[in-house]
């Protein structure tokens, strides 16, 4: 059945704050690393790290409060231990493989696939389309964005697949979410989880798979397990912007706190329009902020004053992947409402 008026426009808000704060997240990485670009791996490690201690804080008050109840707290912990299972291992694959594919196409596909394997739901052609164009416009938009070359000239076959390795188990983690939202329904009289139970319980686990894996991750950084704890000590130096660093951490702390900030916030949104709605409307929202924040750092910005001209495969790319989100989001007919 069609949404009705009121959580048709909780929806469109939750998804216009999820663009928003995605487009920050994605600007406001590259400008972290700016002051951090020799230290990616400590900022990788704080958000991993930090969020745990931050998630749990929230999670605690909202139980005093009376928000999170002593159901939710109980809810079977399996689930969320796969969860950071494989956002632990989704981190490790796109580590290793870096920036080199336009991976964030590549989850729709395999969010559709999970949920119709994992919570049994079916699509419509339309809605199939839709995010077939979503997916064709991001690899337009990335792949062809700027004139100075291809995305993916050169790059080993290797590392392409193991991007769509990473992308796949991170989308197995948000289906899984998904999953937990709709069971624990059931569980608590159709009460839906709070998104802190599932935020807080998911990264805890994650943390824990980060640390086992610690050593595996430092190295695909190249960085030995001997030099570990020097390379951590220089990053913090930079990161707080005191001692005397051989390199330039201009900008730090303020920018990499401000990308912590609102990469924690745009995490939290994303969560709730998963509880709003699925994991592939979540990943068609966020996704549709990729070609939004080629533009932004293809302008000149503080830090990175060198801007970029972008194509007109760039532009096409952006209506293909907005005719994309407008066919998806279209009302669904009487017809498709009995087979969704």
């Amino acid at each position: 059945m069609p949404m009705s008026s009121s959580p048709a426009v909780a929806v469109a808000v939750a998804s216009a704050a999820v663009v928003a704060l995605a487009v920050a997240n994605r600007v406001l990485y590259k400008l972290a690393l700016v002051p951090l670009k020799s230290y990616p791996f400590l900022l990788a490690q704080l958000t991993t790290f930090g969020y745990v201690t931050v998630y749990f804080s929230i999670l605690y008050a909202r139980y005093r409060a009376g928000v999170v109840t002593r159901d939710m707290l109980t809810l079977p912990k399996i689930r969320f231990a796969v969860i950071g299972l494989l956002e632990a291992l989704g981190v490790a694959a796109g580590m290793s493989a870096g920036a080199m594919l336009p991976g964030p196409a590549i989850p729709i596909l395999s969010q559709l696939i999970f949920s119709v394997l994992l919570l049994g739901k079916t699509y419509s052609l339309r809605q199939i389309i839709g995010c077939l164009l979503v997916t064709s416009g991001v690899i337009l938009a990335v792949a062809s964005g700027a004139n100075d070359g291809h995305l993916l000239s050169g790059v080993k076959l290797i590392w392409p697949l193991l991007m769509v390795v990473s992308s796949a188990f991170q989308a197995g983690a948000s289906i899984l979410k998904e999953s937990v939202f709709v069971d624990g329904a059931k569980r608590l009289k159709g009460k839906r989880p709070d998104i802190f139970v599932v935020n807080s319980f998911g990264s805890g686990f994650q943390a824990l798979v980060v640390f086992l894996l610690l050593p595996l991750l430092s190295n695909l950084r190249g960085i030995k397990l001997a030099e570990l704890s020097g390379h951590l000590n220089g990053g913090a130096e930079c990161f707080l912007n005191v001692g005397e660093s051989p390199i330039d951490c201009g900008g730090a702390p303020f920018l990499p706190l401000l990308f912590i900030f609102v990469n924690m916030a745009f995490n939290i949104s994303l969560l709730n329009l998963v509880k709003m709605s699925s994991a592939v409307v979540a990943s068609l929202t966020a996704t549709s902020a990729v070609p939004i924040s080629i533009y932004i750092l293809s302008l000149p910005l503080p830090y990175i004053p060198q801007g970029a001209e972008l194509s007109a495969s760039f532009i096409f790319g952006g209506i293909v992947l907005l005719m994309g989100l407008i066919l998806y989001n279209l009302p669904q007919s009487s017809k498709e409402s009995k087979t969704d």
